[in-house]
């Protein structure tokens, strides 16, 4: 079985910066697309950034564009979310999602595995 682990989570202030980390174990980690997305309370599931098996492609949600970069190391089985001037409106649980192969990278229903999240919270 798969399985993910965010981590890297807090409490910031407004403009500053965090480096989320997520884990995977049970298998081999190549040729693997890997997303972020985040949820905050009484909203729905929303895609952040996604990255290609090899990390030659990356997209973002135009709402982080410009201040997030998502990263990916193969060979330890790790993709990162660096995350910068970072505004109250952030403030979400993130999750790691992942599925073999290609994807229609914003859409949730793609991704196979997901990890339990990490909060992070931005203060005004």
């Amino acid at each position: 079985q798969v399985q993910l682990v965010e981590s890297g989570g807090g409490l910031v202030q407004a403009g500053g910066s965090l480096r989320l980390s997520c884990a995977a174990s049970g298998r081999t980690f190549s040729s693997w697309t890997m997303a972020w997305f985040r949820q905050a309370p009484g909203k729905e599931r929303e895609f952040v950034a996604a990255i290609s098996w090899n990390g030659a492609n990356r997209y973002y949600a135009d709402s982080v564009k410009g201040r997030f970069t998502i990263s990916k190391d193969n060979a330890k089985n790790r993709v990162y979310l660096q995350m910068n001037s970072l505004k109250p409106e952030d403030t979400a649980v993130y999750y790691c999602a992942a599925r073999s192969g290609s994807a229609n990278y914003r859409e949730i229903n793609e991704y196979d595995y997901w990890g339990r999240g990490t909060q992070v919270t931005v203060s005004s």
